[in-house]
């Protein structure tokens, strides 16, 4: 622990700031996943099918609650087309674009800012590499001969740490970005999908409440 302490002294103030990296990384892959398995972890299969009844038994209003009961994005979506069921088609088909628009950059937002920290973490890594060198290189023109082999072989050390902790966030960023990326995309790709689903389910719903009335008055 003494030798980590007395690397992070000498290692500063990069060091500091790679650890300032560190911290808004971390805290945007668990705000990410809380998102992705939290609020937004909806199966949008079965959550249309649910739909599907309540609408067949023309029941809109309690379909409405089931989407009020949770702000994940094919909710909104859902709730959105079905607030505006008994306007017609068009009304639906728009209001749900609107929500879905709104919603995507939701799903996507800071998982591209991983890449931009990975970049910055390696390169606040390396400006520590040249900083330790420059300092190392420093010491020895006053260093007497025998002091000469431990001032670089610490100086070096100092400077292929900062590489070290630069290119471990670097890949962090890197691994998190791959997989929340993928999450993301799979997310959006599903409410896309079940924008579309829901849309001819409310058309259908629409078609059925219409022909009864229509029968009604002949």
């Amino acid at each position: 622990m003494s030798g980590f302490a007395k690397f992070v002294k000498e290692a500063m103030p990069w060091i500091l700031f790679n650890g300032i990296v560190s911290v808004v990384v971390i805290a945007i892959i668990i705000e990410r996943l809380v998102y992705f398995l939290g609020k937004g972890a909806v199966n949008a299969k079965a959550f249309l099918e649910q739909i599907r009844k309540l609408v067949a038994a023309n029941n809109v209003d309690r379909a409405i609650k089931l989407c009020s009961a949770t702000e994940a994005p094919v909710a909104r979506v859902a709730k959105a087309g079905l607030s505006r069921v008994h306007r017609g088609e068009a009304a639906v088909s728009a209001a749900m674009e609107e929500t879905l628009v709104d919603a995507t950059p939701e799903i996507k937002k800071r998982v591209n800012v991983l890449w931009s920290l990975a970049n910055i973490a390696t390169l606040i890594g390396l400006l520590g590499t040249v900083s330790g060198l420059i300092k190392a290189f420093g010491a020895i023109q006053g260093a007497k001969p025998e002091e000469r082999q431990g001032i670089l072989a610490s100086s070096i050390s100092e400077a292929m740490g900062n590489t070290a902790v630069g290119l471990g966030i670097a890949v962090l960023c890197m691994i998190a970005h791959v997989f929340l990326g993928a999450m993301s995309k799979k997310q959006v790709s599903e409410l896309e999908g079940f924008a579309m689903k829901l849309e001819n389910v409310l058309a259908e719903g629409a078609h059925q409440v219409a022909a009864p009335s229509a029968s009604a008055g002949r």
